[in-house]
């Protein structure tokens, strides 16, 4: 094992976004076995440092490699298509448009009936901009193209723990009254 190697050769995996997470999961535990640094107790001190770094480097790995959306950044990222989500906030206006018909609906949600339809609406587009990013990683191979998906769903990740925040609040305080 090489601590150099991208993610994907260090789980052994194919450099895509599909992936089969209980594989991913499996692999991680191997992983984590070969590398613990209690296996290396009798070589030193030395043996273990360089262990406990091995288990890092595959912890950090496996959580951006478990995670759909860290994964589709990292492709892209690997691939010389840096999300720059920092510093390039553009967006289509009909993705800007949809985030404030989004905020407004938040924000005049009166119900967790409200709240629960508002959750599946951005649920469903979720999915909808995962499997678009799936399609641009991994059939047409268009890293630029996939950048603004995976800030989109950046947003829409984001926006959802906004309504389960919500959500939570909501059912805190029916159960105060």
């Amino acid at each position: 094992m090489n601590l150099q190697s991208s993610d994907f050769e260090l789980f052994g995996l194919e450099p895509q976004f599909a992936q089969d997470r209980a594989a991913i999961d499996a692999r991680w535990k191997d992983l984590q076995r070969e590398a613990h640094p209690d296996k290396f107790a009798a070589q030193g001190a030395a043996a273990q440092r360089v262990a406990m770094q091995w288990s890092v480097r595959i912890n950090e790995a496996y959580q951006r490699l478990k995670d759909p959306l860290k994964r589709a950044a990292y492709l892209c990222e690997l691939n010389a298509a840096p999300i720059n989500a920092e510093n390039n906030t553009a967006m289509p206006t009909a993705f800007l448009m949809q985030q404030m018909e989004w905020r407004e609906a938040l924000d005049e949600a009166s119900s967790a009936t409200d709240l629960e339809t508002l959750g599946d609406q951005v649920a469903s587009a979720r999915r909808e901009t995962l499997q678009k990013c799936g399609q641009l990683l991994d059939v047409q191979r268009d890293y630029p193209g996939a950048v603004q998906q995976v800030r989109a769903l950046m947003f829409i990740e984001r926006f959802s723990r906004d309504v389960d925040a919500r959500l939570d609040q909501m059912d805190t305080a029916e159960r105060g009254q």
